[in-house]
């Protein structure tokens, strides 16, 4: 990304950041801003963004300098293989103050979703809320795993959306009841279909990353990785083909059931990725909260050096207050292979000697209620 603009988000009025393919530390003190910025960048991916916030809370309050209107904006210029692409992304303003609805320009031509964002830059985000990743809830690590999924097959998420709302339209069919068998068998297939094809790509994205990563960071942990779940189960014994039958199967079966629960209980909505320290032969939940970082970053830096090697291009590295959590060997570490993939990370911390390391190699910005600055290296 060379060049970063925002207008009304958050607590930024307006901001423009020119940049060049180095990794980016923004450094200042709390409340200045830093993270509001990495949010920004992460809105430039499908999805909602690294806080999960709804669109209207991100929306700054009170006038932005040559904008009158409502809605708040996301603009990049991106480099890219096929050269420069102008990308822009914000709230629907026209759809009234409480809007869900995104909007998405690509060199200046309306998108027809988030989708097509992932066509032209992937973005993978760690931040201090992530420390507790393999400890709550596995729909979180599905987030994780399927962010990762997108830098290699951005058709991995028009197939997770479809198959989110197939499940949806048939959970409400099995609540209102009674529900007509052959839209049921529909849905069914539809599920059965998408719903092998997500789990097909979260286990091939495993399998690829966990060889990655098992080639080790320097003192960074290698982490095992796979996936667990009915419909992961089906997808590992046999062809696709027979998957979708088994997974169709299981629907009609369970319809009854499904209805009193409100939902599915078998699909990749259910599935859960597992991540073990492979030299210490721990689940990482076991470990302690630097141990479960440590697994973290590495998967990070594995993805990165995967999508170097087999596109050409790294991801967007989003690290939120990462570095000053590292003893110094596991920070030069971290350095050194953000350089080596050619990743553009933004870094954020409170203190810039903790990024001295890198130098002339990165851009150093300062921020200071929402203002940016060059910083002194």
């Amino acid at each position: 990304m060379t060049r970063l603009t925002v207008t009304r988000f958050r607590s930024y009025a307006t901001a423009r950041l020119d940049c060049d393919a180095r990794p980016v530390v923004l450094t200042g003190p709390n409340g200045a801003g830093k993270t509001n910025l990495l949010e920004a960048v992460s809105f430039l991916a499908p999805g909602r963004g690294l806080r999960r916030a709804r669109l209207a809370e991100i929306e700054r309050i009170g006038p932005a300098e040559g904008w009158a209107g409502p809605g708040w904006a996301v603009a990049a210029t991106l480099e890219t293989p096929a050269g420069p692409v102008e990308i822009g992304t914000g709230r629907d303003p026209a759809a009234g103050p409480d809007s869900e609805r995104r909007l998405v320009q690509i060199d200046g031509r309306p998108a027809k979703g988030q989708i097509a964002l992932a066509r032209h830059v992937a973005v993978v985000w760690l931040t201090p809320q992530m420390d507790r990743l393999f400890l709550e809830a596995a729909s979180g690590r599905r987030r994780f795993l399927d962010r990762l999924v997108f830098g290699f097959d951005p058709a991995h998420a028009g197939r997770l959306s479809q198959y989110e709302a197939a499940l949806r339209e048939r959970a409400r069919l099995l609540r209102e009841g009674p529900a007509d068998p052959a839209w049921l068998a529909t849905l069914e297939d539809r599920m059965a279909t998408l719903g092998v094809a997500v789990a097909a790509a979260r286990a091939d994205m495993v399998a690829r990353l966990a060889a990655a990563a098992a080639l080790g960071v320097g003192p960074f942990p290698a982490p095992g990785m796979a996936m667990a779940g009915g419909v992961d189960d089906l997808v590992a014994a046999g062809p696709a083909l027979e998957a979708e039958d088994a997974l169709r199967r299981a629907l009609r079966d369970s319809r009854r059931r499904d209805a009193e629960a409100g939902g599915a209980m078998i699909g990749p909505h259910r599935s859960d990725l597992c991540v073990t320290d492979r030299a210490k032969e721990m689940p990482a939940e076991l470990g302690s909260t630097g141990e479960q970082k440590a697994l973290l970053i590495a998967i990070v830096l594995a993805n990165a050096r995967l999508m170097r090697a087999e596109t050409g291009t790294a991801p967007l590295l989003l690290l939120d207050e990462v570095a000053a959590h590292l003893d110094a060997d596991r920070r030069a570490a971290l350095f050194a292979e953000i350089l080596a993939t050619g990743s553009q990370a933004w870094m954020t911390g409170t203190d810039a000697q903790v990024f001295a390391g890198l130098g002339a190699a990165a851009s150093h910005v300062r921020v200071e209620d929402s203002r940016l600055a060059p910083a002194k290296i």
